[in-house]
């Protein structure tokens, strides 16, 4: 059985504590590249979907894109080459021919199911061959007439119990006949495979004495009166094409690769990370080691020289464009696009990019304009979810952030869907509203960010409510949940933006170390609650205030 790695996987993902319009984008983008015959990219995303998120992509019947917690380099992504496996009970001869053919240096060994059950490699093979040819030791093998007559191509005459595996000892009739009889009475008979020629009185003794199977060389036949003999005694007779050394030696060769592989090489998963199977690699006779799935059935080959080579995965940012917001372990990956609509930030490329940014309301509109660009028409669930994205992301059109081309994108989007943009940017908007049996991590998480401005750090939080009331009388809950939040990150402070979408306005709530209390120059609602009136873009409005009063901190 052979298994081919598949090519690069281009992950298209959002930022960390992903929004609508990053979930949404990174689908939308997936299914432009499908449409233009690009079948690698796979829409994914790097936190839990927020639940305006989770009733749009139901509720137009999207998949939610792949979840991928962080791209700390894992066995799969480094897998490379062609995975050759073969059935544990197939001949050792069979195996080594299949791996001369293949030209690879490993065989991996599987049940019927595909489990794995040990791994071939020259060491292995060398050290149970010399084991088992041993000339000190009487030769032993494990094997059933039907592995011998295939390994062999040999004529089957008589066939007793053919699947049966059973370890025989292997004697070659060339003495006399008195020496021989001597040595065969010597073995249990029923153990035991003889290599015969053309000598009938050998033939015969052989059959009276009930040997195991007795193998003639050179093509030579057995007479009808030794056939019938055969019969009712149980014995076991074919006709090899070989020459007796030739025969001898195949014979070994018979044995199931399983008794010939490596058990000790224990496979690793698709999911553990490099620097859990180095030690493992580094020991491992071949430099390589198996990699199974979840169900231990065999998936590929992972060598010491695979982690050499660049990753099998690929990736395209989308909303975002700052390391800070990027799923863990993004620097060591090629990034193919960036696509975006906030300030530039630190991410660094290894090489020239395409990166598209645009200053407009949503990624959302973006996508609605490079499916224009490339002249595929949009599906309509997809117009669907990227028209919840755009007015998610503007608060519906009403955003401080909002662009004539935003506007002119939901028209466009309305159009396809014959969806009617205020009733469904208030469902959009009411379902991100929804606190109730929701805790204060989980809100602050949904849609957090952090920025850098020169050695300060902070991040800022947001969430749009119909009534900022619940949020002011679970006050205490979410300072302590922010303060949690500011001191994992090192953070200047961390904050909560509360927006009313009823109102278009919003509140901020922080917690900052004691020293750096007057960071902030807004007006105060209550202790640590800022107001600020008529602001409620987070991109817009609240960053570049905040990196101007951080700046001061120096």
């Amino acid at each position: 059985m052979k298994e081919t790695s598949s090519k690069k996987t281009v992950y298209v993902m959002g930022h960390r504590n992903p929004d609508t319009d990053s979930v949404v984008s990174a689908a939308a983008y997936a299914a432009l590249k499908h449409a233009l015959g690009e079948t690698e990219y796979v829409a994914a995303r790097a936190g839990k979907i927020t639940p305006q998120t989770e009733y749009i992509m139901n509720r137009f019947g999207v998949s939610v894109p792949t979840y991928i917690p962080d791209l700390i380099p894992k066995t799969a992504y480094y897998m490379s080459g062609e995975l050759e496996t073969v059935n544990e009970l197939t001949s050792l001869w069979s195996a080594v021919s299949k791996m001369e053919e293949c030209r690879t240096k490993v065989l991996v060994v599987t049940a019927e199911d595909g489990t794995y059950k040990a791994l071939l490699h020259y060491n292995s093979f060398a050290q149970n061959v010399l084991r088992v040819m041993n000339p000190e030791k009487k030769t032993a093998v494990l094997t059933s007439m039907s592995l011998v007559q295939t390994t062999l191509n040999a004529q089957p005459i008589v066939m007793v119990n053919e699947k049966e595996l059973s370890k025989s000892s292997i004697l070659v009739a060339a003495a006399q006949f008195e020496s021989f009889k001597k040595m065969l009475d010597s073995h249990i008979s029923e153990n035991l495979i003889v290599i015969a020629g053309d000598r009938t009185d050998v033939q015969e003794y052989c059959i009276e004495s009930g040997v195991r199977a007795l193998v003639i060389t050179a093509g030579f036949m057995l007479s009808r009166e030794l056939r019938a003999k055969a019969e009712a005694k149980g014995v076991s007779v074919l006709v090899s094409p070989y020459d007796t050394s030739s025969t001898a030696m195949l014979i070994v060769y018979s044995t199931p690769v399983s008794a010939m592989a490596d058990k000790a090489v224990q496979p690793v998963r698709a999911m553990d990370t490099l620097h859990r199977i180095r030690p493992a690699l580094s020991a491992s006779p071949s430099r390589c080691l198996p990699v199974v799935d979840e169900n231990d059935k065999a998936i590929g080959i992972i060598a010491e020289n695979d982690l050499l080579n660049e990753a099998n995965i690929e990736l395209v940012l989308v909303d975002h464009n700052e390391r800070t917001q990027a799923v863990e372990g993004i620097e060591n990956y090629v990034i193919r696009e960036i696509i975006d609509h906030h300030r530039l930030g630190n991410i660094a490329t290894r090489q020239p990019i395409t990166f598209i940014n645009k200053p407009v309301g949503a990624t959302c509109t973006l996508m609605v304009g490079l499916y224009r660009e490339n002249h595929v028409s949009i599906p309509r669930e997809i117009a669907s979810i990227l028209l919840c994205g755009i007015l998610a992301d503007t608060l519906s059109l009403q955003s401080a952030t909002t662009t004539d081309t935003d506007r002119e994108a939901a028209e466009y989007l309305s159009n396809i869907t014959n969806l009617e943009i205020e009733t469904l940017g208030q469902e959009v908007l009411t379902a991100a509203s929804r606190l109730s049996g929701r805790s204060a991590s989980e809100v602050i998480h949904q849609d957090m960010k952090e920025y850098t401005e020169g050695k300060n750090t902070y991040t800022v939080s947001q969430i749009e409510v119909g009534r900022s009331d619940e949020i002011l009388a679970r006050k205490e809950e979410f300072l302590t949940e922010l303060e949690i939040e500011r001191r994992s990150h090192k953070a200047l402070f961390s904050a909560l933006m509360v927006t009313d979408i009823t109102r278009l306005t919003s509140l901020l709530l922080v917690t900052t170390s004691k020293n750096k209390e007057r960071i902030l120059d807004f007006p105060k609602l209550e202790d640590d609650v800022y107001i600020l009136a008529d602001i409620v873009s987070r991109k817009k409005q609240l960053i570049p205030l905040l990196s101007e009063q951080v700046e001061k901190v120096g």
